[in-house]
């Protein structure tokens, strides 16, 4: 007879052992799983991206609700236990029992509220779960929202960060003297510290956090410190740590400590009861890091099973992503008289490793910037290996060891079986390797059978150099993923062929190129429509039903499923008649929501989308057209007063941006792109980390490309100079020009020169004069067709609609 297993709790670590158990055996038990969050398991490590905007939940889901159907486990999500009667052997959920045969718990932790006066205030949350991360979402919607977080761990300064990168006002509050002290010494926390501050979160270090205050509607209005300073805000989230859910287990009489009691086969006090993950306590020692939660996953399943086994708290490196900051910590890195470190900096990168070594071991290292040999010298840390031979070089990792040149295969190599290499996962680098041999010989098969480089993605690398290492000649690189399930060609191979072919159509594309489907579909015909319309500007005309749905409602959809509409402001300049005219249409349309955008423009948030034709026809009569705010085009040209008003101003940085913006203007580009230009090298309008960024300097004009400032961040690398006004734009011209001929769709300009390098570029846009006015001559060409304003064109639309009727009243007047 099928034995009863009850599971409580649908996390990360009971999801892994329910994988590992019904690949052992799908028979073995009949399975129900309790959770009090409704919804099953899904990768709690990767709510960050989901708070940032780069994920959304279904993007990190792991178990969906076929998985469990598939697998025959009853669920009953949403539901809390309330008690376990153990002498009945039954588990007492809120809407009834469940007999057992064997009970796993794996209820988590509970984050620690530090109990300030007011700490049970509305808007004070911590940050746990999705229902915390949609909080946050919720706030970052709200203009000139502030944000306070307690807590500069891991957890802390991810939704600090994911809040900055929707908009919000945030301040981080650390009682320590450096961020992530647990993790990292005081130089990589002050690097650490420094590039928060650089992406406008403040942070504030060696801060005693002393009371909530309330306001006058009874939520949270600021945090005080104990120096008397206030912090105001609208949210407060507290992210100081995890404390083991443990209160179901005590009152159902398990041995409890700091965790639920269990031995090496995840056994508790009662033998019919286990436990794993955050939960438990094992020897003394409780777990917050996913790789040991994955071993507990796999011991337990195999004891449920019969399969003899026992976890081992190994000790474990910290290898994280923090906003986009590579960091590595293992062993112990404290100062000690009988210690030496070995110290490389390079501040231009940002990088710094410092290596701690007792006599001729190393005992601890900590990396910040570039953290690839991490594993190489965390396996040196648990060997405790003799380094004496390789000490002068030691810093500079396993490429470098034995007279050897750098091998980007050296590191890999050097690595022991039970590295870890995805984190996410905690699959180490024997399982992957394994797996290559068992016939797994891509990426898309290691990932569907390790898991290893499916969450994150910060390890692909990684593994892609052991598909290398251990295939040898019989490794092929990874080939360019096609454009779409449509046909079997890439983004690449569409553009060469419309060229070479002179395809000038969508039916000749879906024609000549073996489309599989009729007509394309949602991926594939927005990317075809811009290269048709790029390659082709005078034969093709633009599908509006190929573009994305706020290119063709020529507005931004916002969540509540009104618009936002933003007029241009030539170069951030503009005149009391356009504000008047904005105002206007504020008050006549009820906008609620007026805002100063980082691009030096006015939002219009929250418009009906009945008014968008009006408000569209009301503006445009006062001589405003659209910011196309919503494009794979241009953008925004930020600008700095320049030589006009500023007495550090070189050049007239307005009036260059206001030229450069009305020549740009309109143009279809493979993403949207964004300029700035600043009169001088201090560099006001933020040009240097712009697609497109101008400095002026007293000799002329810098020109910078490929710069970014959002999910990356990234400087832009020096294109070209220019003496004169003129060259600096037809320079500029001749970039996007290039980048709308080559680059593939949805590529941002840094992502496209990545693959073709600035040489191949320069080449092109400074080098050759003949190109590069050949380039501009194209450009102008396409600009002729293409630059117009959809507003007004609405409006010449509906005036030529009821023309015919106008003129017919009028006769019949007549």
């Amino acid at each position: 007879m099928t034995k009863k297993l009850v599971v409580i709790g649908a996390g990360m670590a009971s999801g892994r052992m329910l994988e590992h158990l019904i690949a052992g055996d799908p028979q073995a038990y009949d399975i129900t799983l309790f959770n009090a969050e409704p919804r099953g398991n899904y990768n709690r490590l990767m709510l960050s991206p989901v708070l940032s905007g780069e994920k959304t939940y279904e993007d990190i889901v792991t178990h969906d609700d076929d998985w469990y159907a598939e697998n025959n486990v009853t669920t009953r999500f949403g539901e809390k236990v309330v008690a376990v009667d153990r002498d009945r052997k039954v588990v007492i959920g809120e809407k009834g029992e469940v007999a057992y045969d064997k009970l796993v718990f794996a209820t988590g932790s509970n984050p620690f509220m530090i109990p300030l006066p007011g700490h049970d205030l509305p808007g004070v949350i911590a940050y746990r779960d999705l229902e915390d991360t949609q909080s946050m979402i919720d706030l970052g919607a709200r203009p000139g929202a502030r944000a306070v977080v307690i807590g500069g761990g891991l957890l802390g300064l991810e939704a600090a960060a994911g809040m900055a990168a929707r908009g919000v006002d945030v301040t981080v509050v650390h009682i320590m003297g450096h961020l992530m002290e647990r993790q990292l010494d005081e130089s990589a926390g002050f690097l650490l510290r420094r590039s928060l501050m650089d992406k406008g979160i403040k942070v504030l270090c060696s801060a005693n956090s002393k009371e909530i205050v309330a306001g006058d509607d009874g939520r949270v209005r600021a945090l005080m410190l104990d120096d008397g300073t206030e912090l105001p805000c609208d949210l407060l989230v507290m992210a100081v740590g995890i404390r083991p859910s443990t209160a179901l287990a005590q009152e159902a009489g398990l041995a409890v400590g700091k965790g639920v009691h269990v031995d090496d086969q995840m056994v508790t006090s009662d033998a019919d009861i286990l436990a794993l993950g955050e939960c438990v306590e094992h020897d003394g020692a409780l777990f917050g890091l996913v790789a040991p939660l994955y071993d507990q996953a796999k011991v337990l399943a195999h004891t449920l099973l019969g399969v003899e086994d026992r976890f081992v708290n190994k000790e474990v490196s910290t290898k994280l992503k923090v906003t986009g900051c590579d960091l590595f910590s293992a062993g112990d890195f404290a100062d000690a008289a009988n210690r030496e470190d070995i110290v490389f900096r390079d501040p231009a990168r940002g990088v710094y490793k410092r290596l701690v070594l007792e006599g001729n071991r190393i005992v601890g290292a900590v990396m910040y910037g570039d953290t690839g040999d991490g594993a190489w010298f965390y396996s040196h840390i648990k060997d405790a290996t003799d380094v004496s031979e390789m000490r002068d070089t030691l810093i500079f990792g396993p490429a470098y060891q034995g007279g050897a040149s750098a091998d980007p295969l050296a590191a890999v190599a050097a690595l022991p079986d039970d590295a870890e290499i995805c984190g996410c996962n905690g699959v180490c680098k024997g399982t992957i390797v394994d797996a290559i041999q068992g016939g797994a010989g891509d990426l898309p098969s290691l990932k569907a059978t390790t898991k290893a480089s499916n969450s994150c993605g910060t390890c692909t690398g990684l593994v892609e150099q052991l598909l290398e290492l251990t295939l040898g000649d019989d490794y092929a690189a990874p080939a360019a993923q096609p454009i779409c399930a449509c046909c079997d060609l890439t983004h690449e191979d569409v553009r060469r062929l419309i060229k070479s072919k002179e395809l000038k159509s969508q039916p000749a594309v879906w024609q000549e190129l073996g489309w599989k489907t009729p007509n394309g579909c949602h991926t594939c015909r927005p990317a075809v429509n811009f290269y048709l319309l790029a390659d082709w500007p005078l034969e093709y005309q633009d599908d509006p039903q190929s573009r994305f749905v706020n290119e063709r409602k020529h507005a931004n959809i916002q969540k509540d499923g009104t618009f936002s509409v933003m007029p241009r402001m030539w170069g951030g300049i503009t005149t009391p008649d356009e504000l008047r005219a904005i105002a206007d249409a504020a008050d006549k349309y009820a906008v609620p929501t007026v805002k100063v955008t980082g691009g030096q423009r006015i939002d219009l948030l929250g418009v009906k989308g009945e008014d968008l034709p009006n408000i569209w026809k009301d503006l445009n009569e006062a001589g405003m057209v659209s910011g196309h705010a919503y494009s794979k085009g241009l953008r925004t040209v930020k600008t700095c007063v320049g030589s006009d008003h500023c007495r550090f101003g070189t050049q007239d940085s307005t009036g260059l941006g206001i030229k450069l913006e009305k020549i740009l203007w309109g143009s279809w580009t493979p993403h949207k792109v964004k300029l700035g230009v600043s009169g001088c090298p201090r560099n006001c309008a933020e040009a240097t980390c712009k697609d497109v960024g101008i400095v002026c300097v007293d000799s002329g004009y810098q020109i910078g490309v490929g710069g970014a400032a959002g999910m990356d961040v990234k400087e832009t690398e020096r294109l070209g100079d220019a003496a004169t006004e003129q060259e600096a734009i037809d320079l500029t011209v001749a970039f996007i020009q290039l980048y709308r001929e080559n680059a593939k769709y949805l590529d941002r300009p840094y992502k496209w020169l990545a693959k073709v390098g600035l040489d191949w570029v320069q080449e092109r846009v400074v080098d050759d004069l003949d190109s590069r006015a050949a380039l501009v001559e194209r450009f102008e060409i396409s600009q002729s067709v293409y630059r117009k304003d959809p507003w007004a064109q609405h409006v010449e639309t509906e005036r030529n609609r009821y023309a015919p009727l106008a003129d017919l009243t009028l006769e019949a007047a007549e």
